[in-house]
C-alpha cells in the first residue's frame, strides 16, 4: 500500500541513505540487498531485458525485505511510469535526461489531475481499497518520484530548468555515459567530468534537491561524504558480486 518513501524521509532528518543498482534479476538478490542494509535497490530496464512479471516478483521481495523498489527506465514512458507506480515502485530513475520537457512528462505521468494526467486504480498499492482513493490521490501527488540521471553534456546544460520542477526528488549521475559524451572516453575519473560532477552538486545544493553521488574510488567518496553528500548509488550488484566472488576464489588459491 502507498506509504511516504523512507528514503526520502531519512534524507529530510539529515540521515544518508545508500542504494544498488540490480542488475542481476532475482527476487532472492533483492532481499538479499535488503538485508546487507542499502535503503533502495534500482531494477534496471535500461540495460537488461526483463518481463514484468519478475519486476512483479522483485517488488514484493523487496517490500517483504523492508528495501525501496526504484526503477530505472530507458526513456519517457508514461504508461510504464504509471503501471510502476500502481505496482509499488516508490521512484522512477529516468536515464540519459536532457531537458526539462522529458522530466514535465514523467511527473505528469506520475500525478493525478489535477497536477498530472495518471489514471487511477484502486489495485494493490491502495491496500485493495483499505486506502480510500480521495486519500491516495492526495498522498500520490504529495509524493517527488521522478530521478533523473545526468549523464550528456545536454543534461548538464539543462539541470537549472530541470531542478525548477515541483516533482522532482533526486538528481543521480552517470559519470561513465557522461565521459563517453564530453568524448573522454570511458574515462568517469577524468578531471573534466569531476568538476561537473562538482558543479551538479552544487546546482541540487542551490535549489535544495537531493544530489545522489555513485563514488568510483574511496578519495570521492570521502570527498562527498566532507561537502555534505548524503544520498550514494553504491555502483552495481553485477560488478559487487563479480569482484566478491574473485576475491573468496582467490583466498582458496593462496
Amino acid at each position: 500500500m502507498l506509504r511516504i518513501s523512507p528514503v526520502f524521509s531519512r534524507l529530510q532528518e539529515g540521515k544518508t541513505v545508500f542504494g544498488l543498482l540490480n542488475s542481476v534479476p532475482s527476487p532472492m538478490l533483492c532481499e538479499m540487498i535488503a538485508f546487507a542494509g542499502y535503503d533502495f535497490v534500482i531494477l534496471d530496464v535500461e540495460h537488461l531485458l526483463r518481463s514484468e512479471e519478475d519486476l512483479m516478483h522483485c517488488v514484493r521481495a523487496c517490500e517483504a525485505a523492508g528495501i525501496s523498489p526504484w526503477l530505472r527506465i530507458p526513456q519517457v514512458d508514461e504508461k510504464l511510469i504509471g503501471r510502476a507506480l500502481d505496482a509499488g515502485i516508490e521512484a522512477i530513475v529516468l536515464s540519459r535526461t536532457e531537458s526539462a520537457a522529458q522530466v514535465q512528462r514523467a511527473i505528469e505521468a506520475a500525478r493525478f489531475p489535477p497536477l498530472g494526467k495518471r489514471g487511477i486504480t484502486g489495485g494493490r498499492i491502495t491496500g485493495f481499497g483499505r486506502l480510500p482513493l480521495p486519500e491516495y490521490i492526495e498522498l500520490a501527488n504529495r509524493q517527488t518520484p521522478i530521478i533523473p540521471m545526468i549523464e550528456s553534456r545536454e543534461g548538464v546544460d539543462a539541470l537549472r530548468e530541470i531542478l525548477q520542477l515541483p516533482g522532482v526528488g533526486m538528481i543521480m549521475e552517470g559519470a561513465l555515459d557522461l565521459s563517453l559524451d564530453l568524448g573522454l572516453g570511458p574515462d568517469p575519473l577524468h578531471p573534466q567530468v569531476w568538476q561537473m560532477l562538482q558543479d551538479m552538486a552544487d546546482a541540487c545544493q542551490g535549489a535544495a534537491i537531493p544530489f545522489c553521488a555513485n563514488p568510483r574510488t574511496a578519495e570521492q567518496n570521502a570527498l562527498w561524504r566532507a561537502r555534505g553528500i548524503k544520498s550514494f548509488l553504491a555502483g552495481e550488484d553485477r560488478g559487487v558480486l563479480h569482484k566478491a566472488l574473485k576475491a573468496h576464489l582467490h583466498s582458496f588459491q593462496q
